[in-house]
């Protein structure tokens, strides 16, 4: 992306990854300049969980470095303590939801601890105060004395923001944070996300269908499948031709029906 404003927040190089013995990504590289929105994009099955996965040092990779904050992660998804914890991950689903009986504020406590283990000096009423200023960001205030598996899907979702905010962070990494939401909970989400990044300062990388919200939102478009197809702003990345040769010609489109405009978006 032209106009970097510093050192990149994730640089990415020649990323190579295979699953399955398959080549899920094939040498793709980008950069993420300091408090941008990239929009990750492309049909199901393209590579983008994996390349997101891989990038955060959850899957091996073949080829390929990745420098994230000027360090480069290790082989076995080593980063220094410290820059690990300036990265935020929204997966999709949140496999702790249902197995444990954790309250919602316990849970965005743990976004307050740094990685690794636990230090003396955690918890009081530092903690305690981050938490209640998180909840109360992300519309959550009520919810802190609530179970994760009592929330509904678009509660979830704020719930996650709000382990995000807990503490400061540069980074933040989602995957398809707005599936399964209903239209109106996903718009409520969207908003919400603009705001925190924009107060936060937050350098986001997002995996989305919603090719209208992309449009509106993100300063940066990667068009993925396998191989990094596109990348540009999203007028360029999103131009009828490119969507073309990114899904085939039978693209189905979708729409969210909102009260004031439709937003809409593509499967593969």
């Amino acid at each position: 992306m032209s106009g970097i404003r510093g050192p990149a927040v994730l640089e990415v190089q020649d990323l190579t990854v295979q699953r399955g013995g398959l080549l899920a990504v094939d040498g793709v590289s980008f950069q993420l300049a300091p408090e941008t929105d990239t929009a990750l994009v492309g049909p199901n099955g393209a590579g983008k969980s994996t390349l997101v996965a891989a990038v955060l040092g959850l899957l091996p990779r073949q080829a390929g470095t990745v420098r994230i904050l000027g360090h480069t992660l290790g082989p076995a998804g080593q980063l220094p303590r410290s820059v690990r914890a300036q990265i935020a991950y929204l997966p999709q689903t949140l496999a702790l939801q249902g197995r444990f009986p954790l309250t919602v504020a316990e849970f965005v406590g743990f976004g307050f601890d740094p990685p690794g283990p636990r230090l003396s000096w955690i918890g009081g009423r530092g903690r305690q105060g981050a938490v209640r200023r998180a909840l109360e960001r992300t519309d959550c205030a009520d919810l802190g004395g609530r179970l994760l598996s009592e929330l509904s899907g678009g509660q979830l979702k704020r719930v996650l923001l709000a382990f995000c905010v807990v503490r400061p962070r540069q980074l933040l990494v989602l995957d398809e944070a707005q599936a399964g939401l209903d239209a109106p909970s996903s718009e409520r989400f969207q908003q919400l996300l603009l705001e925190l990044r924009r107060q936060e300062g937050w350098t986001v990388l997002q995996i989305s269908h919603d090719l209208e919200m992309v449009r509106r939102s993100c300063d940066q478009v990667l068009c993925l499948n396998r191989r990094l197809r596109c990348c540009g702003a999203p007028d360029h990345a999103l131009s009828p031709a490119r969507l073309a040769e990114l899904y085939g010609p039978n693209v189905v489109p979708y729409h969210h029906h909102h009260h004031s405009a439709g937003s809409g978006g593509m499967r593969g």
